[in-house]
């Protein structure tokens, strides 16, 4: 072989060499050391939980892994970002390769959402979005796991409120307020008792629940199977924004209704923000007046505001009997005008709830005044027979 020909052919293999390395990195990018995992929680008691992973590749496309164990041989799960949080729900951003049931995995490879728009890793970190993987093509309604991504993970700050019973013995729990990302709230409440079947509304009001209110927010209701509400709070119910510093500040309450039908039943109720206990209390007791056998008690908690949440409990009232009571000046055996007025004790209960924010003419009435302030409370049988004190006590520096 001459010289020439050796010459033709080393150079044809060097442009070989070239040629195929060229092609192997624009088919087979590498990745990036650039990527974000994100949880996939198990769903509608699959047992099927895992994560995502979008790693950057070289070209700048992402490649998408999902990993899940509790997968079983033989099935395949489609599976889809979408817009929103889960809570929330919405529509599919990019469809993903089902789910292999046999190794709980699917790698996708993409750089366009379904509809056309280019996405890189910096948009996934940012992106409004969860993922959804389903049971089946034919079963797109059973989510088997699920995860929020993007701007709507949660930061790992949450509040947590106490929802007491109310109205319907046995039904009590909390509800918790997580902070996102976004600085959007995922609100759950838990609840214990709650029956099977029933759905049970529930809503954020304004003030404190002792004074009611109108409804700032609603929440999706309570299913009684579980006892779990989930809600994505982005704005109040009016539009305006409300976010998570918004909830830990607002001065309101959680009801949560027994039905649709029944919103005047609440079977659950707590105070959240402001109007949240501080744990400092006072208490006082309240003597036996003009009516053998009505005595009981008076209990002062603070508020994060320093507002008071003030509690008459009394034994031997008639339940048919609705009796006013006020904080009035001066000690109870100097009598002196009324200074705070309660809401009524009810006979049939005994109790009293009061938020006490100012005195009845407006001046501040605060926890820290209590202790030093110069007055007594007078319980009266009724609105027509205020002489009768039914239960009487002095508070303050009288005490």
């Amino acid at each position: 072989m001459n010289k020439t020909i050796i010459n033709y052919i080393m150079i044809f293999f060097a442009i070989s060499t070239v040629t195929l390395i060229g092609c192997s990195d624009d088919d087979d990018p590498s990745t990036t050391d650039n990527s974000i995992s994100y949880n996939l929680n198990e769903r509608s008691s699959s047992g099927i939980s895992g994560d995502i992973e979008f790693l950057e590749l070289s070209d700048g496309r992402i490649q998408a892994q999902i990993s899940l164990v509790g997968t079983s041989d033989g099935t395949s799960h489609p599976a889809h970002v979408h817009m929103n949080s889960a809570a929330m729900g919405g529509s599919i951003i990019i469809s993903l390769d089902p789910v292999d049931g046999a190794t709980g995995s699917s790698v996708t490879i993409f750089g366009q959402s379904d509809g056309g728009a280019n996405i890189s890793l910096a948009d996934i970190k940012d992106l409004d979005a969860y993922v959804n993987v389903h049971k089946s093509s034919s079963e797109l309604d059973v989510i088997i796991s699920q995860g929020d991504i993007g701007s709507n993970i949660l930061t790992g700050d949450s509040k947590t409120y106490e929802l007491e019973e109310r109205a319907v013995d046995g039904i009590s729990g909390e509800v918790t307020f997580s902070k996102r990302k976004n600085g959007n709230t995922l609100a759950i409440i838990d609840l214990d008792g709650t029956p099977a079947g029933g759905l049970h509304p529930a809503h954020i009001h304004m003030n404190s629940a002792a004074e009611s209110g109108g409804i700032i927010i609603s929440f999706n209701p309570v299913v009684g199977e579980s006892g779990i509400s989930m809600t994505d709070i982005r704005n109040s119910d009016d539009g305006t924004p409300f976010d998570y510093e918004n909830i830990l500040t607002a001065n309101a309450y959680v009801n949560v209704h027994l039905s649709a039908t029944e919103l005047g039943t609440i079977v659950a109720q707590g105070d959240i923000g402001l109007n949240e206990l501080t744990g400092s209390e006072l208490e006082y007791t309240l003597e036996e007046k003009d009516i053998v056998g009505i005595s009981g008690k008076v209990n002062f908690a603070e508020r994060m505001d320093g507002s008071v949440l003030a509690t008459l409990s009394l034994t031997g009232t008639p339940s048919t009997g609705v009796h006013p009571a006020h904080i009035h000046k001066n000690s109870a055996s100097e009598g002196g005008d009324i200074a705070v007025t309660f809401t009524s004790v009810d006979g049939s209960t005994g109790q009293s709830l009061t938020s006490i924010r100012t005195a009845d003419d407006g001046t501040p009435f605060n926890f820290q005044l209590i202790s030093s302030y110069d007055g007594y409370i007078n319980v009266h049988k009724s609105v027509d027979e205020l002489n009768v004190i039914v239960a009487q006590g002095n508070i303050g520096i009288n005490n």
